[in-house]
C-alpha cells in the first residue's frame, strides 16, 4: 500500500483538535532556531545555535512521523539533523551533530561505547531510507541552510583546547533543549489559554537600587547608635570596618570582567559585600544575572532568605534557591505550573543561589533536565562562597571548567572564602589562575583586625581529657570527626550541667530546635556543653568562649574558631580555640588523615598564628602537593581528547564519572512530630507532591542507599505512593529509631545483627 504524501508536516499534535492547529515543523524549527540563536548571544555562538535549532527536529519531514502523530509506532527522527549537520559542515556540525542527536536522549558518547545510548559514531552512521526514515525534499525549501558557519569563537587554552569545544558543545546543547522546551511549552499553553508563568521578573538594576537602599539604611542605624559599654563599641567599630571593606570591594567593580577573589575573615561581611560588588559590577559591564554559590545545603535558604530581604519587595519574585533534599524531577509544585519550579529548570531569574554540587555537576552533565540552564550561567558574575570547598578529587576539572566560564562565556567568578586555596600560578599552582584580582583590602591587616580567637595545637586528648576540660569550662563546643566519636563523648558527658548532641541524623527541625535552646542558654550565661560533628561549621551562627576541635584540614579549624568569640565581646588572647589528636580507635578516614597531617605542617612553621593568610596558603600549597594528579582522580580532563580527526569526546562517560559527592544518600522521612505526621498522612494520598515534598524537607534524614534497604527488609521504614509517582518515598515508622537527643540510630549494629541485616 502507498505511503500517504502530506503537504504540511507537523512537530507537534493536539488531541481532539483539528490539524489547522497543530504546530507545524516549520513554525517549530524557526522559532527554535531564533531563541537558540538569542540564547547563544553571551558567547557569540548565534550563528551555529540557530541552524541547530532548525535542523533538531528535521527528521520529522517524514511520512512515517506524520504516521506517529496519528498515532503510529515511535520514529527516529534525532539522527537525520545529525547527520545533515556533520556531512555539511565537518568540525562544527559534528559539535552540533552531539546536540541533535541527544536532543532527547542526552549527550552521548563520541565513539567507543555507551551505556543504554548509542554513541554518535553508531548514529551517524545510520542510513536514510534503510535505517532510519528518508527526508521528504520538501525540508530543503523550508530550512534553507548556509554552505559554511563560523568555527566555535572560542578562546582556547593552549593546554586544554579540547576541553574548550566539550564545554562549548554542552553550552550549544543548553541553548537548543531551553529552546525546544519553551517553545513547545508555549504552544501548548497557547491551545489551553494559560499563558505559563515564565518572565517578568525584576531587573538587575532595580534589584541594584533597592540593594543599595538597604546597605544605606543600615549604614544610617550606624551613624547614629550611640555605644554604652565596651562590648557596643567593639561591635560599632566591626560595623565600620565591615562598611570599609564593602566600599573597597564596590569600587574594584570597574575592573575588567574575568577572576577575582575577596578574602575576608570570618565576621568581615563576606556575603553582603560580595554581592554589592556583584550588582555593581554586572551594571558596569553589562551582565544579566548573579549566580551564588554555596558548599552546603543546610545554610542555602538562610543565605537566599538574607537576599530577599535586602532586596525589600522585589526579593520573592527575584531570587531562586535551587536545591533540593529530594531528586529535582519530584519539585514540582501544587501546580504543575509553579514559578519557582519553572525557573529553576533554566536558570532565568536574576539572582540564583544555588549548591556547588548542583552548579559543577550541570557544567559537567549530559542530560537536558541538567544542561538546560547552562546558557544562562554565560554573562553572569558567579559567586563561590566557601571556595576552599571544592572537593579535590574534581578541583583541575573544576578550575578549568571556571576558566572557561571567564574565557568564553562572558562571566566574572568570585573566590569568596577566609581560607583562600592557593590555586593561582602565582603560588606555584601547575596551570593555576592567572589574572585574579583580589577586593579586599589589605587581607593580611584584615586578619589582625578581625582577629577574635587564640588557635593552638595542644596534641594528644584522650577522651576522659576532653571530659576533664568540658567539666572545667561550664560554656563550650566541641567538634569531632565522626558520628559515633561524638555520641560516644555525649553519653559519657551526659551527667554534666548543659549536655547537648548534634549530628546529621537528626532531621533539620530538630537540629534547629536544639541550636534555639543551644543559643538561649549562650545569651543567658547557663552551661551549655555542645558535642557535635562537623555540621556545626557550616554557618551555624553560635558564639561559644572555648572551642576544641579535632585535628582536620586547617580550613576546618578556622571554621571551627567561627563558632569562638564569634560576636567578639571577649579578648582574643582569653578565646581559645585548642586543636587535639583524638584517641587511635577514632582514626581519621585517609583523606582527613591527609589534611591533618597537612595541618600539623604549618603548625611546625606557623604555630604562633596558624590562622593568618600565609599560614592558610602554606597549608594548601602542602596539601595539593601531596594530592598531585589525584586533584583530578577520575581523570575527567584527559578525557577530553580528540581522536584522530573527530572530536569524539565521551560526554556521558564524563558526566557518570563527575559526582562530586559519591556514596549515595537517600532522603527519610523522619514523623518528628504531629505536623511532619500530618504531611506524610497526605502524601499517602497525594496527587501533585512538589508542594509537600518542600514542606517535608525539615523532616527528612539522609542515610545510605545500604541502611534504607536494611531498614526496610526490617519493616522498620515504609515506602510510600510508588504506584502513582514511578518511584518511592520512605518514612520511618513510629519513633522507637529515633532519639530525642540524638536522632535517628540506624547505625546500631546490635540491631542489625538482630535481623541478621549487618551492613
Amino acid at each position: 500500500m502507498e505511503k500517504p504524501s502530506y503537504q504540511t508536516y507537523y512537530a507537534h499534535s493536539a488531541e481532539n483538535l483539528p490539524e489547522s492547529q497543530w504546530q507545524t515543523q516549520l513554525s517549530h524549527a524557526r522559532n527554535v532556531g531564533e531563541m537558540a540563536a538569542g540564547f547563544a548571544f553571551f558567547f557569540g555562538a548565534q550563528e551555529i545555535a540557530r541552524y541547530t535549532g532548525q535542523l533538531h527536529d528535521v527528521g520529522k519531514y517524514t511520512p512515517e512521523f506524520a504516521a506517529r502523530l496519528r498515532g503510529g509506532s515511535k520514529v527516529d527522527h534525532a539522527t537525520a539533523g545529525a547527520k545533515i549537520a556533520f556531512e555539511r559542515w565537518q568540525q562544527v556540525g559534528r559539535l552540533m551533530a552531539f546536540c541533535i542527536a541527544g536532543h532527547h536522549a542526552g549527550l552521548a558518547n563520541g565513539a567507543g561505547e555507551g551505556d543504554n545510548r548509542r554513541t554518535l559514531s553508531q548514529r551517524l552512521a545510520l542510513q536514510f531510507g534503510s535505517d532510519i526514515p528518508k527526508l521528504d525534499s520538501v525540508w530543503q525549501q523550508e530550512i534553507p541552510l548556509p554552505e559554511k558557519l563560523p568555527s566555535p569563537p572560542l578562546k582556547a587554552d593552549a593546554h586544554h583546547k579540547w576541553f574548550s569545544y566539550a564545554f562549548f558543545t554542552r553550552m550549544l546543547y543548553s541553548c537548543l533543549v531551553d529552546a525546544d522546551f519553551l517553545n513547545t511549552e508555549a504552544f501548548y499553553a497557547q491551545l489551553e489559554n494559560q499563558p505559563v508563568p515564565r518572565g517578568n521578573y525584576p531587573a538587575l538594576t532595580e534589584l541594584h537600587q533597592s540593594f543599595n537602599q538597604f546597605i544605606a539604611a543600615f549604614r544610617q542605624r550606624i551613624a547614629h547608635a550611640a555605644p554604652q559599654n565596651e562590648a557596643e563599641q567593639r561591635n560599632a567599630a566591626l560595623n565600620r570596618l565591615r562598611s570599609d571593606i564593602l566600599d573597597h570591594a564596590v569600587a574594584q567593580a570597574a575592573q575588567t570582567p574575568g577572576l577575582f577573589t575577596l578574602t575576608v575573615p570570618t565576621g568581615g561581611g563576606k556575603t553582603f559585600t560580595s554581592m554589592a560588588f556583584a550588582l555593581e559590577h554586572a551594571k558596569q559591564h553589562g551582565m544579566r544575572r548573579v549566580i551564588y554559590v554555596i558548599p552546603f545545603t543546610s545554610i542555602i535558604e538562610q543565605n537566599a532568605a538574607e537576599f530577599r530581604k535586602a532586596f525589600g519587595e522585589l526579593g520573592e519574585a527575584a531570587v531562586l534557591e535551587h536545591h533540593s533534599t529530594f531528586d529535582d524531577a519530584t519539585l514540582q509544585g501544587e501546580n504543575s505550573k509553579d514559578k519557582l519550579k519553572l525557573a529553576s529548570e533554566n536558570w532565568d531569574m536574576p539572582v540564583v543561589v544555588t549548591t556547588a554540587v548542583q552548579f559543577f555537576e550541570s557544567l559537567f552533565a549530559d542530560r537536558s533536565s541538567r544542561c538546560r540552564k547552562l546558557h544562562n550561567i554565560s554573562g553572569s558574575v558567579i559567586i563561590l562562597d566557601e571556595a576552599q570547598m571544592l572537593p579535590l578529587k574534581l578541583l583541575l576539572p573544576i578550575m578549568q571548567a571556571i576558566k572557561e566560564l571567564a574565557r568564553n562565556y562572558g562571566c566574572s567568578v568570585v573566590l569568596c572564602t577566609a581560607t583562600q586555596p592557593a590555586v593561582q600560578a602565582e603560588h606555584g599552582f601547575y596551570r593555576g589562575f592567572e589574572n585574579v584580582r583580589e577586593l579586599a583590602p589589605n587581607p593580611p591587616e584584615l586578619f589582625t583586625q578581625l582577629r577574635r580567637t587564640t588557635v593552638q595545637h595542644i596534641g594528644a586528648q584522650s577522651d576522659a581529657e576532653l571530659l576533664d576540660k568540658l567539666s572545667q569550662h561550664p560554656q563550650m563546643l566541641i567538634i569531632v570527626n565522626n558520628r559515633r566519636h561524638a555520641r560516644s563523648l555525649y553519653e559519657q558527658a551526659q551527667s554534666l550541667d548543659g549536655a547537648f548532641h548534634l549530628t546529621t541524623l537528626m532531621c533539620a527541625k530538630h537540629r534547629t530546635q536544639m541550636l534555639e535552646k543551644i543559643r538561649q542558654a549562650l545569651k543567658n550565661s547557663q552551661p551549655c556543653r555542645v558535642i557535635a560533628t562537623s555540621l556545626i561549621e557550616a554557618g551555624v551562627d553560635v558564639d561559644f568562649p572555648f572551642v576544641m576541635r579535632a585535628e582536620a584540614g586547617l580550613d576546618s579549624v578556622a571554621q571551627a574558631a567561627g563558632r569562638c568569640n564569634r560576636e567578639g565581646k571577649r579578648p582574643s588572647e582569653n578565646s581559645f580555640v585548642w586543636v587535639f589528636q583524638p584517641e587511635a580507635q577514632w582514626k581519621a578516614p585517609v583523606e582527613l588523615g591527609l589534611l591533618s597531617a597537612a595541618m600539623r605542617a604549618v603548625v611546625r612553621s606557623h604555630g604562633n598564628d596558624l590562622l593568618s593568610v600565609e599560614a592558610i596558603r602554606r597549608y594548601f600549597s602542602e596539601v595539593y602537593a601531596q594530592k598531585g594528579k589525584e586533584l583530578d582522580g577520575k581523570q575527567i580532563l584527559d578525557r577530553h581528547h580528540r581522536t584522530g580527526a573527530s572530536l569524539n569526546f565521551p560526554f556521558q562517560t564524563i558526566a557518570q564519572q563527575f559526582r562530586m559527592i559519591e556514596s549515595p544518600m537517600l532522603p527519610l522521612l523522619i514523623p518528628f512530630d504531629t505536623e511532619a505526621e500530618s504531611l506524610i498522612e497526605r502524601l499517602h494520598h497525594a496527587e501533585q507532591i512538589g508542594g509537600l515534598l518542600r514542606k517535608l524537607q525539615p523532616y527528612t534524614v539522609q542515610i545510605p542507599a545500604g541502611a534504607l534497604d536494611a531498614l526496610l527488609k526490617a519493616g522498620r521504614i515504609e515506602a510510600i505512593n510508588e504506584k502513582t509517582f514511578g518511584k518511592q518515598f520512605y518514612s520511618l515508622i513510629g519513633l522507637d529509631l529515633y532519639d530525642e537527643v540524638a536522632g535517628l540510630s540506624w547505625e546500631d549494629v546490635g540491631f542489625l545483627r538482630a535481623e541478621g541485616l549487618v551492613l
